[in-house]
């Protein structure tokens, strides 16, 4: 699970930003939305607010390049552009085998080099006291190394930099480096990435193949989800039966534009009083995305998988999106973790369904982008647990509100409109 995300000179953030995932504990309320293990306490939802284009994206970008860099691909990263330096600052704190570890590393974009890592276990004993124990120090800057595998130190100035050391040496030669290497692979390897203004159906469709409990488990959740759906299944070719003109159709949304071939859209079936029909071809919007979510959903609370999304109430009705986050929050969830972005500030609720820390905001104005969390406002300033939030909001007690002038816009358009009749007399 994840704990806390740092960031420093990447894609908007330019200075540095930590989004944390850690409970108070000094709050009892919701006791269920936390997720205790070995004296941790880690919030298993957080929803991010913020208007559009302050940098709630780039949060899960940089979640999506340390999810890359883990797993040795590509890590997709860019510098902020206001900035003359090209070292992007990327670190995670994270629950894997029930342990805590941290890794933090420097990437240069121009030369694509990783330049500093830091690779460390949190060890926390029965009264909350944590003691670091550093497994790796590569530092190509300062020219200071270290590791766990003595063996090893005298390596690490001769190594390339193009890559994660581990991934640049034989780690089944050195014990710490290959167990350092199938923690971070098994942390994020249990990651997945979705926006939901471009969500594949291949998950779903793919789990929908297999005819298990799990898909049971999936049809249920889309039927759950509308109301007028009698069931939803992937079936043969021969129990289809389209009219002439629906032949050669495809989904009318772009963003449901898929890999896979049209036939296999075509076979997931939806059916309403008795009828089945190509849900691709005759389904909402709204109820499409939830069929290419459901995948994810259940088979990240059955497998206690990590589920990042963007743009959670996207085309998707309020009731829902709270459902999905009551599932996730509900103590039947034992390590599952759910981390959105959201603009519906129906979630955002204090009395039913977060504690404080779990509404974090994105705030951009001239001198920066800020992330904070809700719990950063205290009693003094207003903000209690019974305290009405969406009107806080609203209100801009909170920022990260956008503050768009379009009154003044409309009046200039109708000021121009006016003014070219006027003209043309």
């Amino acid at each position: 699970m994840i704990i806390e995300i740092r960031a420093k000179n990447c894609f908007a953030f330019d200075e540095q930003i930590a989004f944390s995932m850690k409970a108070d504990m000094r709050n009892r309320k919701f006791a269920s939305n936390v997720h205790k293990e070995n004296n941790f306490n880690i919030l298993k939802t957080a929803g991010i607010y913020g208007p559009n284009n302050a940098g709630k994206t780039c949060l899960i970008k940089c979640i999506k390049a340390i999810r890359q860099i883990l797993l040795n691909k590509k890590p997709g990263l860019m510098t902020n552009i206001f900035t003359d330096s090209s070292i992007c600052e990327l670190g995670v704190t994270f629950l894997g085998f029930g342990r805590k570890f941290s890794y933090d590393f420097k990437y240069d974009a121009e030369k694509k080099e990783f330049v500093y890592e830091n690779f460390s276990e949190l060890l926390k004993d029965q009264y909350g006291n944590e003691k670091e124990v550093s497994w790796l120090v590569k530092d190509a800057i300062q020219e200071q190394y270290f590791c766990a595998d003595k063996d090893a130190i005298q390596m690490m100035p001769l190594m390339a930099k193009n890559n994660l050391l581990c991934y640049l040496i034989d780690t089944s030669k050195f014990e710490h480096l290959e167990e350092m290497k199938k923690i971070i692979i098994a942390f994020a390897e249990k990651i997945d990435i979705i926006n939901m203004n471009n969500i594949p159906m291949e998950h779903t469709i793919k789990l929908m193949k297999n005819r298990d409990q799990l898909q049971q488990k999936i049809v249920d959740f889309i039927k759950n989800a509308d109301l007028y759906m009698d069931n939803y299944e992937y079936v043969d070719m021969d129990q289809i039966k389209l009219r002439a003109e629906d032949e050669g159709e495809k989904p009318d949304e772009k963003v449901l534009e898929l890999p896979e071939t049209i036939m296999d859209q075509i076979r997931l079936v939806s059916t309403y009083k008795g009828v089945h029909v190509p849900s691709m071809l005759f389904d909402s919007t709204g109820t499409k995305k939830i069929a290419a979510l459901a995948g994810y959903v259940i088979e990240g609370l059955e497998q206690g998988r990590i589920l990042v999304i963007d743009e959670l109430d996207s085309s998707i009705h309020f009731k829902l999106t709270r459902a999905i986050v009551a599932m996730f929050n509900n103590e039947l969830n034992v390590n599952a973790q759910m981390i959105f972005t959201v603009h519906d500030i129906n979630l955002m609720d204090c009395k039913k369904m977060f504690r404080k820390e779990q509404i974090w905001f994105v705030h951009k104005d001239k001198e920066g982008v800020y992330v904070y969390s809700l719990a950063d406002f205290t009693a003094q300033q207003g903000v209690r647990d019974t305290t009405d939030i969406m009107e806080k909001y609203r209100k801009g007690a909170l920022g990260a509100l956008p503050d768009p002038d379009l009154i003044n816009s409309l009046l200039n358009i109708k000021g121009n409109e006016k003014g070219g009749v006027t003209d043309d007399k």
